[in-house]
């Protein structure tokens, strides 16, 4: 009963921005806000959502990119103020909600098959 109660506070104090529905598998771009010194500057992070893990205000979400050939994963909050929005590229079709398999394929085995909704046409 606490919990669900300070839960609600929390979520009060942190308002959730409106974020599309992803799970792991999705291709997503993150637009994320960067100080660099006195400047400010949005760097959109593109890769697979590996996975998705805590609930309300200490939900994360994993996104790794290859970047000159180099395996580059980033951990970003889902209720950070730091991202201005996340865009949905493609829906993957996994069977696991943790594809850390991801890290140990290269080239053709590393793809991920799209999954396509029939009723949206």
């Amino acid at each position: 009963m606490a919990t669900v109660v300070m839960q609600d506070i929390i979520n009060e104090v942190n308002p959730k921005v409106d974020l599309p529905t992803f799970n792991s598998g999705d291709t997503v771009a993150v637009h994320y806000k960067i100080k660099e010194g006195n400047k400010e500057r949005t760097q959109v992070f593109q890769g697979v959502v590996l996975q998705v893990k805590g609930h309300g205000s200490t939900e994360t979400f994993t996104v790794r990119k290859m970047a000159s050939g180099v395996g580059v994963e980033r951990v970003f909050p889902s209720n950070s103020p730091f991202i201005e929005k996340i865009e949905l590229l493609k829906r993957g079709k996994v069977r696991r909600s943790r594809i850390f398999y991801l890290r140990d394929r290269k080239g053709k085995s590393a793809r991920i098959k799209e999954r396509y909704n029939r009723k949206e046409k």
